[in-house]
């Protein structure tokens, strides 16, 4: 196996994205050979690494990892990192899963809806990388009405002052005098109640509704279920997965 960065390698292994790898690497809490990894280095998978004190790859005796993907409404208060400096329930605990899996990207503590986990590292970064313009939508209510200008100026895009760049155009629309849906292709950090604070509105509740092709529907907050066949087809040709990785796909995700 040709050497390959440890964040890239653990996603692979179905431990964690690659961000939150680099978190457990800088936190101490991933070891090669003994001895406390570095962020950037590489493996080869040869080597003795364990993550959490738990082994990794052929230290965990190669098995073959079967392919999840979950969808989750995770409820307000629930945290999406893996790690516990928040000292809040995280949606590992929430779903108790089985499988090793985590969260595709993040919601918010304060934000509610729809969660995509997997145990698959390409299939989270494709759908996570920025440049790709992947649509999420969301419902959102404020704390005072809002008109006509205030929709154009979110549409539009909006400076966010404290992160130094403007939002992309986005569709929104009233769904009530102090709600709206909206649909952003990008993902910077608490976006939509940045963009709002800017407006003088304050955010009173928001529920991630669509990822992609991927809706929450009717799902119960709290509960998760497996994608479906059809759900992982579409969002395979959404992320342009080659054809031989979607057959794949397509047999181990089956139910």
């Amino acid at each position: 196996m040709e050497p390959t960065r440890l964040n890239k390698y653990l996603s692979e292994q179905g431990i964690c994205s690659r961000r939150e790898a680099d978190r457990l690497i800088e936190a101490g809490q991933v070891t090669i050979d003994g001895r406390k990894a570095v962020i950037g280095e590489k493996v080869t998978g040869q080597e003795t690494i364990l993550c959490k004190g738990k082994p990794v790859g052929r230290a965990s005796g190669g098995q073959k990892v079967r392919p999840v993907l979950l969808v989750v409404n995770k409820p307000r208060g629930i945290v999406c990192t893996t790690s516990d400096k928040d000292h809040a329930p995280n949606v590992l605990d929430l779903i108790q899963y089985p499988a090793r899996v985590y969260p595709v990207g993040r919601l918010d503590k304060d934000s509610e809806g729809l969660l995509l986990m997997t145990n698959q590292g390409e299939l989270a970064n494709r759908i996570m990388h920025a440049g790709s313009l992947h649509e999420k939508e969301y419902l959102v209510t404020v704390d005072q009405p809002f008109n006509a200008a205030f929709l154009r100026k979110m549409r539009e895009g909006v400076e966010l002052k404290e992160l130094g760049e403007k939002t992309r155009p986005c569709q929104i629309e009233a769904v009530g005098p102090k709600t709206f849906k909206i649909i952003l292709t990008q993902g910077l950090n608490r976006q939509i109640r940045r963009m709002c604070g800017e407006l003088g509105y304050r955010v009173v509740t928001l529920k991630r509704t669509r990822i992609m092709n991927i809706h929450l529907g009717r799902l119960n907050t709290g509960d998760f279920r497996r994608a479906t066949p059809r759900e992982l087809e579409e969002l395979e040709r959404h992320l342009g997965l080659a054809k031989d990785d979607a057959a794949q796909y397509d047999s181990d995700f089956a139910e």
